[in-house]
C-alpha cells in the first residue's frame, strides 16, 4: 500500500471517496470542534448501536425484508443495518445505484433464468436439482450454488482491468518512491507526502517472501511465495480501489481469494504440484491473498482519513506496521477461543466461503471446476467495460446479495433527494450534508461496536436472543426498524440544529 498510496489516495480523491476514512475523519473532526456536530455523531453511534442489538443480539425483527416471486424465480428485498444506509448516503447514490444493478441483475436476471431453464436439472457446483434448491433455500441457494461464481468471474476481471487502468500511475508513483533509494526524497517532500523509504518496503517484501516460502506452516514452494508476492500487489490495488468506493464493510476478500485460489491452483497443477500438498499450497496462498486484501482495505481506509486530516503519510504506515503485528499476535487467540465455544463447521461457525474454497480447488485439481459459470462473470465485466460502465461497483454488486445492494441503495437516494431539492440554498445544503454525513459516520461506528460485543458475549456463551423467549415482531417490526432509521437520518441531517448561521 506505501507505493500506491499517492496513486489511489491523493491522486483519486475525487473518485474514490472512502466513506469509512472519510466517516473517521469527520468524527475527529467533530471531536475537535465538539458542540453539536459531535452531539450529532454520538447521537448516530447510539442509535445505531440499539438498532444493531434489537436486530442481532435480541433478533426481535428480522434483519431483512423479502419479496419473493416463486413462480417467476426473482427475489427483491432490503437489510435494515443503518451502517448500510450510512455507507450509502456517505458514497452517494451513482455507486450506490451501481451497486443496486449488480444486484438486480443477479436476483431478477440471472437467477430467474437459472430457475427457469433448468428447474429439474443437476447442475454442478449443485447437488440436488434447482428447482429442489429453490425450494429449500429460495433464490438465495440458487445465488450460493452458481451465481456467485458468475460474480467472482466479474470480480476478477474486474480487478484486473482496475489494475490496468491504474498501471500508468502507480509506475510513476513507484518511480517517484525510488527515490528514496538513493536518499533524496525526504528532504525536498512535503510533510504530508512522505511515506516510508522505498528500500525499507522492497527489503521488507523480501524478507516476508523467503519467511512464506521457509515457514513449514505455509507448505508452498519457491513459486507459491512468488505468486503470492505478484497477487498481493494486485489484489492490494483490487481491495484498495473496491473500499474507496463501497467501503471496508463491503469489502469482498472472498471473490479476490476465490480469484486467487482459481489461478495459484492452475499454476501449481502446472509445476507438477498436485494431491494433497497442491491443495493444501493452494489453500495457503488463497489464505494470505485474503490476508493482504482485508489489510490493505483497512490500510486504505486509514490513510485517506490522514490525508484529510494532513497526517505524515510515514508516521501512520509505521503505526499500521505495528499494529499488524499486534493483530498478527492476538488473532490466533480469537480463533482458538471461537473453535473452543463452537467449533468450526458448527452451526454458529459454518465456514461457508470455506467449503466454497476447498470445493474450488478440488475442482480444479479434479478438473471438474464450473468455468461456465466463471466465464460468464467474465463477459459480463467485458461488456460492461465496452459499454463504459464501472466495473467493479456492478460486479460487487452482482457478488454480494441484493438485500445489502439495496439497503445502500436506500441511503443513496436519501443523499440524491438532499442534494436536489430546490429553493435551498447551497450553504443551507452543505450544512445539512455535513450534518447527515457525520450521522451516518456515527451509524457506522456504533454497529462495529454492537458487532464486537455481541461476539464477546458469543465467546462466553451468552445468547441475547433469548433473553425475550424467541419473541419477534416480524417483517412488519423490520419495516418499522427501517423507517425509523430513515427517519433518524432525515431528522440529524434536514431537520438538525447544526446549521450556517447568518
Amino acid at each position: 500500500m506505501v507505493p500506491l498510496r499517492n496513486a489511489l489516495i491523493v491522486r483519486e480523491h475525487a473518485t474514490l471517496p472512502y466513506p469509512e476514512g472519510t466517516a473517521c475523519a469527520d468524527v475527529l473532526l467533530a471531536g475537535e470542534e465538539g458542540g453539536a456536530q459531535a452531539a450529532t455523531v454520538f447521537s448516530g453511534l447510539g442509535i445505531s448501536a440499539v438498532v444493531k442489538f434489537i436486530v442481532d443480539g435480541l433478533a426481535v425483527v428480522p434483519s431483512e425484508i423479502n419479496l419473493t416471486l416463486k413462480s417467476f424465480g426473482a427475489q427483491i428485498g432490503t437489510q435494515i443495518y443503518p451502517a448500510l444506509v450510512g455507507v450509502g448516503y456517505i458514497i452517494g447514490p451513482r455507486i450506490s445505484s451501481y451497486m443496486f444493478v449488480g444486484g438486480v441483475i443477479g436476483w431478477c436476471v440471472l437467477i430467474p433464468l437459472i430457475f427457469l431453464f433448468g428447474a429439474d436439472a443437476v447442475i454442478y457446483p449443485g447437488t440436488d436439482t434447482i428447482a429442489n434448491i429453490f425450494a429449500v433455500d429460495g433464490p438465495s441457494g440458487i445465488w450460493s450454488n452458481y451465481v456467485k461464481y458468475i460474480g467472482a468471474g466479474a470480480i476478477a476481471t474486474g480487478g484486473f482491468i482496475s489494475l490496468i487502468k491504474s498501471l500508468p500511475l502507480i509506475v510513476r508513483t513507484f518511480s517517484d518512491s525510488m527515490r528514496s533509494l538513493k536518499g533524496g526524497a525526504s528532504a525536498g517532500t512535503a510533510r504530508t507526502e512522505r511515506d516510508l523509504p522505498m528500500n525499507l518496503i522492497l527489503i521488507g517484501i523480501l524478507v516476508t517472501t523467503l519467511v512464506i516460502w521457509l515457514f513449514p506452516a505455509i507448505p508452498v514452494n519457491i513459486v507459491g511465495a512468488v505468486i503470492i508476492v505478484v497477487f498481493g500487489f494486485f489484489f492490494a490495488t483490487v481491495s484498495s480501489r473496491m473500499v474507496g468506493l463501497v467501503g471496508s464493510t463491503n469489502n469482498p476478500v472472498s471473490g479476490m481469494a476465490i480469484a486467487t485460489l482459481l489461478i495459484s491452483t492452475l499454476i501449481l497443477k502446472s509445476t507438477g504440484m498436485t494431491g494433497i500438498a497442491g491443495m493444501t499450497g493452494a489453500i495457503a496462498i488463497g489464505s494470505v491473498i485474503c490476508v493482504i486484501a482485508a489489510i490493505a482495505g483497512d490500510t486504505s481506509q486509514d490513510l485517506k482519513t490522514g490525508y484529510l486530516l494532513g497526517a505524515t503519510p510515514m508516521k501512520q504506515q509505521i503505526g499500521e506496521l505495528i499494529d499488524v503485528v499486534f493483530s498478527a499476535l492476538t488473532i490466533g487467540g480469537v480463533l482458538y477461543l471461537l473453535d473452543t465455544a463452537w467449533g468450526f463447521d458448527s452451526p454458529q461457525i459454518s465456514a461457508p466461503q470455506a467449503h466454497l474454497m476447498k470445493m474450488l480447488v478440488e475442482g480444479i485439481m479434479g478438473g471438474d471446476l464450473p468455468w461456465g459459470l466463471i466465464f460468464v462473470g467474465v463477459c459480463i465485466a467485458l461488456c460492461l467495460e465496452i459499454l463504459r460502465l464501472p466495473v467493479m461497483p456492478i460486479a460487487i454488486g452482482l457478488y454480494l446479495p441484493v438485500q445489502l445492494n439495496a439497503c445502500i441503495m436506500i441511503g443513496g437516494l436519501i443523499a440524491l433527494f438532499m442534494d436536489h431539492r430546490k429553493k435551498v440554498d447551497e450553504k443551507t445544503k452543505a450544512a445539512q450534508n455535513n450534518d447527515g454525513t457525520l450521522y451516518c459516520a456515527g451509524m457506522i461506528a456504533g454497529e462495529g461496536l454492537v458487532g464486537i460485543a455481541l461476539a464477546i458475549l458469543a465467546v462466553f456463551e451468552i445468547d441475547p436472543t433469548t433473553w425475550l423467549g424467541g419473541f419477534s415482531f416480524g417483517a412488519a417490526g423490520s419495516i418499522v426498524v427501517l423507517a425509523l432509521v430513515i427517519l433518524s437520518l432525515l431528522k440529524f441531517s434536514l431537520w438538525g440544529k447544526n446549521r450556517v448561521r447568518k
